[in-house]
């Protein structure tokens, strides 16, 4: 497995849980194809906001990736690349409302739909990659145990009164 940017990761788990809020418990088909639906008109129209999600979102259900070991690659650098060649890397051809949203936001917002095609292919490609773990657990592990020096060197009330106005009263 690959290692993606985690501002990508970040991206795709919120993908994940916009899509599964919108679907609702239990999942509510019509109104999730009703806010699909919205969202690509809206980018579609050459509008729609300007958020790596949404536009992620609008995308998923009609993208294609004909590139899934570039987009991985792709996924390493959050902030550059090039779109040109990460839109080469997908389509949405299946309807011609899908192609003109995604001619639309290559057209209007390169940057940010790079992001969201490769937001996009994480989020449908779940297996194909993995996060770094910040768990607590995981960060306890690379934890060396040095707290106890920082309590060795830290200033006594001796010091710390030297620059303390007040004298140490407090209310």
């Amino acid at each position: 497995m690959k290692k993606v940017h985690p501002e990508f990761a970040f991206q795709s788990r919120e993908l994940e849980g916009q899509i599964e809020g919108t679907l609702g418990d239990p999942p509510n088909r019509k109104n999730y194809d009703m806010m699909v639906q919205a969202l690509v008109s809206e980018y579609a129209g050459g509008d729609g906001l300007d958020d790596v999600n949404m536009m992620a979102f609008a995308l998923v259900d009609r993208i294609r990736f004909t590139d899934p070991k570039g987009l991985i690659r792709e996924a390493y650098d959050y902030e550059g690349g090039d779109p040109a060649k990460v839109f080469a890397m997908a389509n949405c051809d299946g309807d011609d409302e899908g192609r003109a949203m995604y001619a639309a936001i290559c057209d209007n917002h390169p940057e940010l739909a790079r992001q969201a095609i490769v937001t996009a292919f994480l989020y449908k490609n779940q297996a194909r990659w993995e996060d770094d773990d910040q768990s607590l657990d995981q960060l306890a592990r690379d934890d060396e145990g040095d707290d106890d020096e920082l309590d060795e060197s830290s200033a006594d009330d001796g010091f710390t009164q030297l620059f303390d106005q007040d004298g140490g009263e407090r209310e």
